[in-house]
């Protein structure tokens, strides 16, 4: 299996450089304890505390999927944020994650939150 190089420069500051499988998901390594230093939430694209900016390697990462577009909204992938729990990574790339996380679109928008129901979620 080809492995592939990740470059997480860490909301603590720290800068990890590692090797991963072709096809791994960040989030789910670092539950298993094998990708320290990022920081994650819920893993399902509602939290956004895994948020990241990709500095390099954009070209190789799928089109944002709809939890991606709802939750960081057209200005932040506009910006080049990306949800890395959403995201199994075939090719190298390097991300920056925010000393605060990034706020949901609905929050930033002044929008109300709501579900696929369209009932208001607080």
């Amino acid at each position: 299996m080809t492995n592939i190089r990740v470059v997480l420069h860490a909301a603590d500051g720290s800068t990890r450089e590692q090797f991963v499988p072709a096809g791994s998901n960040l989030v789910v390594l670092a539950g298993l304890r094998r990708f320290p230093g990022l920081r994650y939430s819920c893993g399902m694209g509602r939290c956004g505390r895994c948020a990241s900016r990709v500095l390099q390697g954009m070209e190789g990462l799928p089109p944002p999927n709809w939890k991606e577009e709802r939750l960081l909204g057209a200005d932040k992938l506009a910006e080049g944020y990306r949800l890395l729990c959403q995201l199994y990574l075939n090719s190298d790339v390097e991300v920056v994650q925010d000393p605060v996380p990034v706020q949901p679109a609905w929050k930033r928008q002044g929008t109300e939150r709501r579900d696929l129901r369209g009932v208001r979620v607080e």
